[in-house]
């Protein structure tokens, strides 16, 4: 059984999702990929702790207090190298970006492997499950594009903003990269 929250947040509306008392799933209205999990039994809980500990992150977020994730208990379902790459996701500090290609570098030093493909990097991000709290909105394309984000551009433009990112230096892709 999973349980819903909604959490109203200055982006939109936030469906948050848990399962065993763990955060499965965190989604910005309109995400993309939104409610894969509805397709099992759910029931609306929304004083469960799981869920008030990750409403008063999402509150220190959107204040610029710069939460700590080792506050919150997550349980990600995804593929090995989902998971590499969502580890790394985490990695990235508040306020910074980094882009699908440096991600990449990194994961082939960690394994050991000559190279990685950017665009592998870019579909494992685009299927974050926990949008915000595992920072996807941190990551640009290599010429500055502010590319894919299931949640929308506008929406990742914000979430650079509350983390106090000039998003001018970005560019808006002029074709479609939804992930």
């Amino acid at each position: 059984m999973f349980y819903l929250c909604n959490y109203s947040s200055p982006v939109g509306l936030i469906t948050l999702a848990s399962q065993q008392n763990k955060l499965v799933g965190a989604w910005i209205e309109g995400e993309k990929y939104f409610g894969h999990i509805l397709n099992t039994p759910t029931e609306e809980k929304p004083n469960l702790p799981i869920f008030n500990s990750t409403k008063k992150w999402l509150d220190d977020y959107f204040l610029g207090k710069k939460p700590d994730l080792s506050q919150l208990e997550l349980a990600l379902n995804g593929t090995p190298f989902r998971h590499l790459v969502w580890e790394f996701l985490c990695e990235i500090p508040y306020g910074k970006v980094t882009t699908y290609g440096d991600i990449a570098k990194q994961i082939a030093l960690k394994t050991n492997k000559a190279s990685m493909s950017s665009q592998a990097v870019g579909g494992a991000v685009g299927h974050n499950p926990i949008s915000i709290i595992i920072p996807c909105h941190r990551v640009i394309g290599a010429n500055g594009n502010l590319t894919g984000y299931a949640g929308g551009i506008d929406k990742k433009i914000a979430l650079l903003k509350y983390e106090g990112i000039d998003t001018s230096q970005f560019h808006l892709p002029t074709k479609s990269t939804a992930i």
